[in-house]
């Protein structure tokens, strides 16, 4: 699988709410990291087993993601390394209130399995899911 073809799969499994197929992504010592957490998300997940407990245990979050729409895609020197600007269509189920979510992703993708997902998503972009 190539890097892209991972990373439609992850769309698809994140549009369908399947985080243990979301999980199943990343190699065994994957790491998503979130610079820009707020709202007590953790900046760092170490390993696919973190990854999925943690995607699990926040499945409950009021948002419904719609799609994720690629705005650019960047293929690096590296063959493993990709960057998205990415735009999240998404609904606080909450509220049914519609948002959209900006961010730029980069990943390590080698031999089919996420190395690293790093995501830079702009907390201002999200609405408190709080409510």
């Amino acid at each position: 699988m190539t890097p892209l073809d991972v990373l439609e799969l992850r769309r698809r499994h994140l549009i369908a709410r399947d985080f243990d197929a979301f999980a199943d992504l990343f190699a065994e010592d994957g790491v998503i990291e979130l610079p820009f957490a707020v709202g007590g998300l953790p900046t760092r997940l170490e390993g696919r087993e973190a990854i999925r407990e943690f995607s699990l245990r926040t499945s409950d979050r009021p948002i419904d993601i719609i799609d994720l729409h690629t705005v650019q895609l960047h293929q690096t020197a590296d063959p493993e390394v990709v960057i998205l600007e990415l735009t999240t269509e998404a609904r606080h189920t909450t509220t049914g209130t519609p948002f959209e979510a900006r961010c730029i992703q980069v990943f390590r993708i080698h031999n089919g399995k996420i190395k690293l997902f790093r995501d830079y998503v702009g907390a201002h972009t999200i609405p408190n899911l709080t409510n």
